[in-house]
């Protein structure tokens, strides 16, 4: 019943298409045209945190890679849903644009979960209106990119963002839990500077 309506829905969202909007998708669903994006919110969190910019880093990095090996590993490898575009039931219905395809398996869509990862560690860094709903317009955006380009179905994005945000919120509460540790062992036996 669910996968049935999956694909209903993915057809009719795939099917909104158009050669300016097949431009914009594809370059949406590029992972380096937001490099600028990613660099900036470094740039913002050095200047906010300074000293403790290091270990918030090392944090995102592992937010990240953890997102990235779970979508693949945990989901893809082991559901081995196949992409709507490698779907003999669908063959000539979805429309893909420039014949990319990618893996074999889309479920959870590592875009979505990556996308989401960020969006949501990020904006409990930096906890200003704006920036969250820029950051989660963008990430939905760069999910949504993942069905027009008819390589995921609606569950593939929705259960890839869910999985991106609790991967998210799970290290920065595992960030403020240490830094909350370091502050204790620090007021406790006094700051090296102190000294």
């Amino acid at each position: 019943m669910l996968e049935q309506l999956d694909r209903q829905l993915f057809l009719f969202l795939n099917s909104l298409n158009s050669p300016f909007w097949d431009h914009v998708m594809h370059a949406i669903s590029g992972r380096l045209i937001w490099a600028p994006l990613y660099l900036a919110i470094l740039i913002y969190l050095g200047v906010k945190h300074k000293r403790k910019f290091i270990v918030i880093l090392l944090f995102i990095i592992l937010a990240v890679t953890l997102s990235d090996q779970m979508s693949v590993q945990l989901f893809k490898n082991l559901v081995q849903r196949l992409r709507p575009c490698h779907e003999p039931s669908l063959a000539g219905l979805v429309h893909l644009v420039n014949g990319e395809c990618g893996g074999t398996f889309g479920f959870v869509s590592s875009h979505a979960t990556n996308s989401f990862n960020v969006a949501l560690i990020s904006l409990l860094f930096i906890r200003k209106r704006w920036f969250m709903v820029s950051m989660i317009l963008w990430a939905s955006v760069v999910g949504y990119s993942r069905i027009y380009l008819g390589v995921h179905y609606p569950g593939d994005v929705i259960c890839g963002s869910i999985l991106g945000a609790v991967i998210g919120w799970v290290m920065y509460r595992l960030y403020v839990l240490i830094d909350n540790k370091i502050l204790q062992y620090n007021l406790f036996f006094g700051s090296p500077s102190t000294h």
